[in-house]
């Protein structure tokens, strides 16, 4: 069996830190260098539950998209939840590991995995100076209402689902795609020339904004949901590395829906004379929406 040291080696030549945002805090954030890892968890966000499925699973190290402690912090004490998770972990010599900014700009990265979800075909960045985001042909037209639901079929469902602007009887050809909070690339997008985009954590004065100055189709997915399919893409990496290397690691894909967002409401159940229904909750990745 691998030592952590070794596996972040690899997992560091993948995403190289460097590459990261210097706001990021990517990087280990606890375990032991010399430790032997055989099981290795993969997951969205940093949280209590996916530190509990590494413990059932019995995984050694916990690679997560998300940082733990993105902001920095004084204190690890249990009696908040991120440090009640760093107790956790270390307590059941679980190490962590975080790739975020620099697994946005790898190649592969964050958004081809997207793209791959999606069964677009990427053609290039969306901004080449950082390799952000990713500029995708359509095998064949299809409406935005059309490519709205291909989304809501192919990525993880969740609360918010899939939300659109624009004209759903548009027809698109080429998309850009982004994945994770994507509305401050509006302007890289229009210069790309591209019929839609579909990111995440769009807010309304960049939506109004920008379908104001072009008639381009919105595609607003749910955070995580844009991100999880790098999990599957990253975890698909360290198999190859460790069939490389001979490690026989045990790589897994959590299937944990950690999205906060935990139902929705029709809005046509709130008028009035309808018939009241049950909030939508989320499934687990890979159900239809």
């Amino acid at each position: 069996m691998p030592r952590l040291s070794e596996v972040i080696a690899e997992l560091d030549a993948l995403w190289p830190p460097k590459r990261a945002e210097q706001w990021d805090a990517v990087g280990t954030v606890c375990g032991d260098p010399d430790a032997e890892v055989s099981r290795v968890l993969f997951a969205v966000d940093p949280v209590q539950e996916i530190a509990a499925e590494a413990i059932a699973l019995g995984a050694d190290l916990i690679v997560t998209h998300h940082p733990l402690y993105l902001r920095g912090t004084t204190t690890v004490a249990a009696s908040h939840f991120k440090g009640r998770v760093v107790h956790t972990l270390i307590k059941h010599d679980i190490a962590l590991h975080v790739a975020h900014t620099n697994a946005d700009t790898a190649d592969p990265g964050v958004s081809d995995a997207l793209a791959g979800a999606l069964d677009l075909r990427v053609t290039g960045p969306l901004v080449p100076e950082s390799n952000l985001g990713r500029i995708c042909e359509l095998d064949h037209p299809e409406t935005l209402a059309e490519f709205a639901a291909r989304a809501a079929k192919r990525l993880p469902a969740t609360a918010q689902g899939i939300r659109l602007a624009g004209d759903p009887d548009m027809e698109l050809r080429r998309v850009a795609v982004s994945g994770g909070s994507g509305d401050s690339l509006f302007d890289a997008v229009r210069a790309a020339g591209v019929d839609a985009f579909l990111t995440a954590d769009l807010r309304h004065h960049p939506v109004s904004e920008a379908t104001q100055h072009s008639p381009l189709g919105l595609v607003d997915a749910a955070h995580w949901a844009t991100e999880w399919p790098w999990c599957e893409q990253a975890a698909a990496q360290l198999d190859t590395i460790s069939d490389r290397h001979g490690w026989d690691l045990r790589v897994h894909v959590s299937q944990t829906v950690t999205d906060p967002w935990s139902a929705h409401v029709d809005p046509a159940a709130a008028l009035p004379g309808s018939a009241p229904s049950a909030p939508s909750a989320p499934t687990s990745p890979g159900a239809p929406n």
